[in-house]
């Protein structure tokens, strides 16, 4: 795998296998699909700006694989790959395995693409895919979850060709800013992922290699009855998958308190509100300008010969 040149920075201390313990229950994280649909549907409009053919399609933290059939839908004649750290995610899709043999990961790697859905289960920061195999790498609100969203960059321009496209959703920043400011007065301790600010995306794309990267952002505000509802969603959208968090129950009185804090900010129509800040991503592979020894590529136009 293509690491950057500099040390690999770490997000947040997030423990990748309490991520996948998580994401362990589909029906534990079911309730947040809305806002994944939402988004997917914000990024698809996106994608359809882009001029793109693509022979195979990679889903990089594929879920419960509602973007595999909206990918499938867009390219009809295109093979679609789902990757998943999350085994029993994988299995809870409709007439899917959830997992494939090593040999069919070799195969993967070695066969021209096909049409069709394909499912892998692995890290999306180590891809089981050759290198320049990949037209189109689409991730909707997974990148947050992995400590070296660096590495992660790097991995996803290793296995896109010349000229390909990486689209991308996440969270950032003000995400769960209600709740962040319940929990202060309970304890110190972290209860939400301190998310990546998007122009330090920007700044990793750039150091991986990609060309020309878009970043953009919106903030959506989802409003609540209930508090207990509330807390819900933030659990079923990943809950607090960090090293340093706390150890044990919050007790009736710690939880009290969280309430109280949610309950302070209720709104004048009688809502909670929960804040989401949605950064999108996008940037393309270029070709490369220098080869293995530091030598310059130079290339030339043939049909501009004699001009």
């Amino acid at each position: 795998m293509q690491v950057p040149a500099k040390p690999p920075k770490l997000s947040a201390p997030i423990d990748v296998d309490r991520v996948r313990l998580l994401f362990s229950r589909p029906a534990r994280v079911q309730d947040g699909d809305f806002l994944r649909r939402e988004i997917a549907h914000r990024m698809h409009e996106r994608l359809q700006l882009v001029r793109l053919a693509p022979q195979r399609v990679l889903d990089a933290g594929c879920g419960s694989g509602a973007d595999l059939a909206l990918l499938h839908k867009a390219y009809a004649a295109t093979q679609v790959i789902g990757i998943d750290a999350s085994e029993p995610m994988l299995r809870s899709l409709p007439g899917q395995p959830g997992r494939q043999s090593a040999l069919n990961q070799l195969l993967g790697k070695l066969l021209p693409a096909k049409s069709g859905i394909d499912l892998l289960c692995g890290d999306f920061a180590d891809l089981p895919l050759g290198p320049n195999t990949v037209d189109l790498v689409w991730s909707n609100l997974a990148l947050h979850w992995h400590p070296q969203p660096d590495r992660v960059f790097a991995e996803w321009r290793r296995v896109l060709r010349v000229d390909g496209l990486l689209m991308f959703s996440c969270f950032g920043p003000d995400t769960f800013q209600e709740v962040r400011a319940a929990f202060a007065d309970v304890d110190l301790a972290p209860h939400t992922l301190p998310f990546v600010d998007m122009h330090d995306f920007g700044d990793q794309l750039v150091e991986a290699g990609f060309a020309t990267p878009v970043m953009d952002m919106e903030k959506l505000t989802v409003t609540y009855d209930s508090a207990d509802k509330l807390l819900a969603d933030v659990r079923a959208l990943g809950g607090n998958p960090l090293t340093t968090a706390r150890k044990g129950l919050l007790g009736r009185g710690g939880h009290a308190k969280l309430l109280a804090g949610l309950e302070k900010n209720r709104r004048a129509d009688g809502k909670l509100a929960l804040t989401f800040e949605v950064i999108y991503g996008h940037a393309f592979r270029p070709a490369a300008r220098m080869t293995k020894d530091g030598e310059a590529i130079i290339r030339f136009d043939p049909s501009r010969r004699g001009r």
